[in-house]
């Protein structure tokens, strides 16, 4: 069946107007004010509403085993909670553990989606060791349309390199044209402040931020960056927490390295309190405050904070600031989510008496394009182009994707998301499609949603609701860039 949007603002990373989109099969067909259909199509009227085009989330977590547990989503949930909030492309991270085959992991992950997502998706393929047969096997992954690696520079003995590999990891990728993402904390500072803290007693989630401060993350990012110059590679650092990393990163881009950065939606909206069990309130545009432990009034730190532990941490709210001035100026590429959902009870509270064992990630897919909307365009933080692209440009460009992604266009996937400004409401655990039982956002005013949402012609969300085909998505080939 065909498709006609008609009356709404088209917006994209570049453009903004008034026109019909027409989707023919699975891409854009016409473009243009009037447009008519066929008899059969179905017509959307988008008055007062922006269409932009679909959302990608370039580091996601769907299947992880992860800290003796697994992560709470299936694609079946996941993907409808990315499409009721507009995303219609996720790129999940593959993370195999050292002792895993790449080839039978990739096999592993791809199972879990293949003939369940509801939306498109693809994969960054993990490197956790690298030896001979870790290198023919990776040669075969980028072969069936993998065009992006994922490495860690932390999580010693389960997922973290040595300098060896992250070598010949980065030559390979050099060779092969892939961009490398990477996680960015040096394993051995993180692994003795732990120590250290649990040892004096500090056993609370208020603790697992001065077991990973700024400087770990902003030691890890150089450390790349000195690899990355000399190998050439194309690098990009993930969940960028820190106003410190960010500026570690901009000095070396400035002499010449390749390097893009992505920040992740929590880091936007919640600082280092909400771990510190001090905050749960949405943030306030002019708040400027001290966030040390115990600063919030007379609250006294509590183990409700485990739902805000992720790594890197949350940091101080002086970090926020510089990010969103980061992201208007396009210093920063991509508004990722990280999305790693673990219940708060029964996971979470594995950890109640050591923080290193709170499994970490803040369940974030289904918010990410209302909070940034909400809490940065309505703010005037950034504008709508800067929205659409640091949501679904930037990772189009970087991990080949784009034109056929990303972006409104003649030939374009009809990958579509039809917004509507004026809705009022909160988020809700009980309403979410996620599978987990707490929202890290409970009951936050959004300003805007999507409408409707639409995978290559089909539509699959509509005001809130999953109203498609499980198994729709499939998983896209993609091309190394070469840039």
């Amino acid at each position: 069946m065909s498709l006609l949007i008609k009356n709404g603002q088209i917006t994209t990373a570049a453009d903004q107007y008034f026109a019909d989109i027409y989707c023919e099969g699975e891409t854009i067909s016409a473009i243009g004010r009037g447009l008519s259909a066929p008899a059969g199509s179905e017509v959307i009227d988008a008055s007062g509403m922006f269409v932009f085009p679909g959302f990608i989330d370039p580091h996601v977590h769907i299947y992880l085993p992860f800290m003796g547990t697994f992560s709470k989503d299936t694609y079946a949930s996941g993907s409808r909670a990315a499409l009721v909030g507009g995303t219609t492309t996720l790129i999940e991270m593959c993370c195999p553990i050292r002792r895993d085959e790449p080839l039978a992991a990739f096999n592993l992950w791809n199972s879990q989606a293949d003939g369940v997502s509801a939306c498109d998706y693809s994969f960054h393929m993990g490197v956790t060791r690298f030896d001979d047969s870790v290198e023919k096997q990776l040669r075969e992954i980028v072969g069936r349309g993998i065009a992006s690696f994922k490495i860690f520079l932390a999580y010693k003995g389960a997922f973290g390199i040595d300098d060896t590999e992250l070598f010949h990891v980065l030559r390979l990728a050099k060779e092969l044209g892939v961009i490398v993402t990477a996680h960015c904390e040096n394993e051995t500072l993180v692994a003795e402040l732990q120590r250290r803290l649990l040892a004096d007693g500090k056993t609370g989630p208020e603790w697992h931020e001065p077991s990973r401060p700024t400087c770990v993350e902003t030691e890890g990012v150089h450390h790349l960056m000195t690899f990355a110059e000399l190998t050439g590679a194309h690098v990009y650092i993930v969940h960028t927490s820190s106003d410190d990393a960010i500026q570690a990163a901009v000095a070396a881009r400035r002499r010449g390295v390749n390097v893009w950065i992505e920040t992740v939606v929590p880091y936007l909206v919640l600082d280092e309190t909400y771990a510190q069990g001090l905050s749960t309130n949405p943030p306030q545009r002019a708040a400027s405050h001290s966030t040390a432990a115990g600063d919030e009034g007379k609250k006294k730190p509590n183990f409700n904070g485990a739902k805000y532990v992720m790594s890197p941490p949350l940091r101080a709210r002086r970090h926020q600031d510089a990010i969103w001035n980061a992201l208007a100026s396009r210093v920063v590429s991509t508004i990722a989510t990280d999305h790693a959902p673990f219940d708060f009870k029964g996971q979470k509270d594995m950890g109640r008496d050591d923080f290193s064992k709170i499994p970490n990630g803040i369940p974030s897919i289904e918010d990410r394009v209302n909070l940034v909307y909400t809490y940065g365009v309505k703010r005037g933080r950034i504008d709508l182009h800067t929205l659409v692209d640091s949501c679904s440009t930037q990772a189009a460009r970087l991990f080949g994707l784009f034109p056929r992604k990303g972006t409104i266009a003649l030939g374009s996937d009809a990958d579509l998301v039809v917004y509507d400004p004026n809705y009022r409401g909160q988020i809700s655990q009980k309403a979410q499609q996620m599978n987990v039982d707490y929202s890290a956002f409970e009951g936050w005013p959004i300003e805007g949603r999507p409408s409707l949402v639409t995978v290559r012609g089909r539509i699959q969300a509509q005001d809130g609701k999953f109203v498609g085909e499980l198994g729709f998505g499939k998983l896209l080939q993609r091309q190394p860039t070469h840039f």
